[in-house]
């Protein structure tokens, strides 16, 4: 027979937040490819244009623009849900040792709820901020040929908005752990 934890996972699993739960998964799943997919391109990118440079003395043309506005912006956003997740962001936990279970489940939520708001702000602000630069057709010069970033600049917002659908389910979900008394 299994544990209880292991039968609140189970109906974790069905019903509505069930469902969410798994589209959320396969979302985060999807975006760890890209970002691998991401990563690759990148150094592939940079290899090809060193390679090229060192022996026909003949560089990519805009290696550099398009590695600061596209793959590393890529690679900083991106990951936000899959972070949040997976438990990877930065976390203090000096207090967390002198928690009974109803505080350290109250503290989590709290904490939840903070980074929904906060993440939820910053996916505003800069989703503002890339319609301008739609609007206004930003772009780069890289040997005189115009290279747009306005693409680049709706990452942020893409990244900020899932990390807070991550941690708003965060708030929903049953902790399997520390649970409150």
């Amino acid at each position: 027979m299994g544990s209880p934890s292991d039968t609140i996972a189970t109906q974790e699993r069905t019903g509505p937040m069930g469902l969410f739960s798994r589209l959320r998964d396969f979302a985060l799943s999807a975006l760890a490819v890209i970002g691998a997919i991401a990563i690759v391109a990148l150094m592939l990118h940079i290899i090809s244009d060193v390679a090229l440079r060192n022996t026909l003395n003949q560089p990519v043309p805009a290696t550099y623009e398009i590695v600061t506005n596209y793959y590393m912006v890529a690679l900083a956003f991106i990951p936000l849900a899959w972070l949040e997740r997976s438990g990877g962001m930065v976390r203090v936990e000096v207090i967390d040792g002198f928690l009974g279970p109803r505080s350290y489940w109250l503290s989590e939520k709290l904490v939840a709820l903070i980074s929904t708001a906060i993440y939820g702000m910053l996916a505003w602000v800069t989703f503002e901020a890339s319609l301008k630069t739609f609007a206004a057709g930003t772009f780069v010069l890289a040997q005189n040929i115009p290279i747009p970033t306005w693409p680049a600049y709706f990452l942020p917002p893409l990244g900020f908005f899932l990390a807070a659908v991550v941690t708003a389910l965060r708030l929903v979900e049953r902790q399997t752990t520390h649970e409150p008394l």
